[in-house]
C-alpha cells in the first residue's frame, strides 16, 4: 500500500479512537495531559488518539498553524562577541573592518533582522526595511521589532534616513540602487551577503558581521540538534508532506531549494515523489498528482494570496486530495516559511511539532 494511503487509513482509525474516547469523557483529559507533558514522551505514542494536536481556526477548510505562538523568547539574551578587537570581514561586495561590538545596526533585509534576534542583538537594531501589509516587521520575531525606525520599503533602503540614525554596522544581502554599495560604505561599515546561498551560510556571514562567529556555530548546532531529535519524536519519516504556496495568480511546488523544504528535511520529514526536485508552478488539473500528500502545508502571498488559495482550497480538485478529505491541510505563516532565518527554522519546528501528526476538527 503506497506510504499516504497507509497514513490515510491509520488517521481516520485514530480519529475514530479519538470519538469514541471523547463519548467517554477520557480524550479531554488525554489531551490536556499530553499538551502539558509533550516534551516527556507523550509524542511517541502516534497510535494514540491523545497525542493528535487538533486545532481550532482554519481557512477554507486548512487548519492555521502558530495562531497562539508565543513570540516572547523568539530573542534570546545578547551573545557575547568574538574575542579580539575590530576585524575584517570579507563579503560579496568586498572587506569591511566591522567593529569589534556594534551598538547601533541597520538591517535591510528580514533575514538580517533574523539573525540580529537570532544572536540577541535586535535591541542593537537602530532602523530596518520595512514590509507591505498591516505589520511593518515579522511578527514572528516578538512585538519588539515593530518600534524599530524603518529605512525605506523592503529593496528600497534610503541612504539618508539611514546616515540619520547613525549606525556602525549595516547589514544585508546586495547594494540598493540608490547609491549602492559605496553610499552605505559611507556610512558604516556595511556586510553584504548576496543572494541565491543557503540560509545557513548566509546566516553565518550575517554573525561574522556582528563579530559573533562563535556564537553562531553554537547556535546552528543547537538547532541542528533540535532538529535531528524532532524527527523521531513526531515519526517525520512516516509521512510525506506536500508544501504549496500561493500567490495572488499561482500555485506554486515549493522544492528542494527552497527554505521551508531544507528545514523539513533537517527534521527528516519526507516529501511526496513530485516535490522533491525544484520549484514549480502547478495548474488545477495538476492538483491529485503534484499537491497530494499525506498531509498539505499550504501558504499565502499576502490578502491576494490568501484570496486565490481559498479559491483552490475550495474547488473540486482541491476537495478529492486524499489530505483534503482526512481533514490533513494546515496554513502556515507566509513570513516564517518563505523567508530565511535561524528564528524562523525554529518556529517551523514549532509548527511541525504541533502539526505533523495532527488532523482539522473544525
Amino acid at each position: 500500500m503506497p506510504v499516504s494511503a497507509r497514513e490515510r487509513t491509520r488517521f481516520r482509525r485514530t480519529a475514530e479512537r479519538a470519538g469514541r474516547a471523547r463519548s467517554r469523557g477520557i480524550a479531554v483529559g488525554a489531551a490536556l495531559l499530553c499538551a502539558v507533558a509533550l516534551t516527556a514522551g507523550c509524542a511517541d505514542q502516534t497510535d494514540d488518539a491523545s497525542t493528535i494536536i487538533r486545532t481550532t481556526t482554519n481557512i477554507a477548510g486548512a487548519g492555521v498553524v502558530g495562531a497562539d505562538r508565543d513570540t516572547a523568547t523568539a530573542c534570546p539574551l545578547p551573545s557575547a562577541p568574538d574575542a579580539g578587537g575590530p576585524r575584517a570581514v570579507t563579503h560579496t561586495a568586498g572587506v569591511s573592518q566591522v567593529p569589534a561590538d556594534p551598538q547601533r545596526i541597520v538591517v535591510l533585509t528580514s533575514s538580517a533582522l533574523d539573525a540580529a534576534c537570532a544572536l540577541g542583538l535586535w535591541e542593537r537594531v537602530a532602523g530596518a526595511v520595512t514590509l507591505d501589509g498591516d505589520r511593518p516587521q515579522p511578527m514572528y520575531l516578538g512585538y519588539g521589532v515593530l518600534e524599530v525606525p524603518s529605512v525605506g520599503p523592503n529593496g528600497q533602503p534610503d541612504p539618508a534616513r539611514i546616515a540619520e540614525l547613525k549606525p556602525d554596522l549595516i547589514l544585508g544581502d546586495i547594494a540598493p540602487a540608490a547609491g549602492g554599495y559605496a553610499a552605505l560604505s559611507a556610512i558604516a561599515p556595511t556586510v553584504l551577503v548576496g543572494q541565491g546561498g543557503s540560509w545557513q551560510s548566509d546566516f553565518a556571514a550575517y554573525a561574522a558581521g556582528m563579530n559573533r562567529s562563535d556564537a553562531a556555530a553554537t547556535a546552528l548546532r543547537d538547532y541542528l540538534t533540535e532538529a535531528h531529535a524532532l524527527g523521531p519524536e513526531i515519526n517525520a519519516r512516516q509521512s510525506q508532506a506536500s508544501v504549496l504556496r500561493f500567490t495572488a495568480d499561482t500555485t506554486q511546488v515549493q522544492g528542494s531549494e527552497t527554505f521551508a523544504a531544507q528545514v523539513l528535511a533537517d527534521v527528516g520529514v519526507q516529501r511526496p515523489t513530485a516535490q522533491r526536485g525544484q520549484s514549480y508552478d502547478i495548474t488545477a488539473a495538476d492538483l491529485a498528482t503534484k499537491a497530494e500528500g499525506d498531509v498539505v502545508y499550504v501558504m499565502f502571498d499576502g490578502e491576494q494570496g490568501e484570496e486565490h488559495g481559498k479559491q483552490v482550497l475550495r474547488s473540486t480538485e482541491w476537495e478529492e486530495l486524499g489530505a483534503a478529505t482526512d481533514r490533513r491541510v494546515f496554513a502556515v505563516d507566509d513570513k516564517i516559511w518563505h523567508t530565511t532565518g535561524l528564528t524562523a527554522a525554529r518556529a517551523i519546528l514549532t509548527d511541525l511539532r504541533n502539526s505533523l501528526n495532527g488532523y482539522v476538527t473544525d
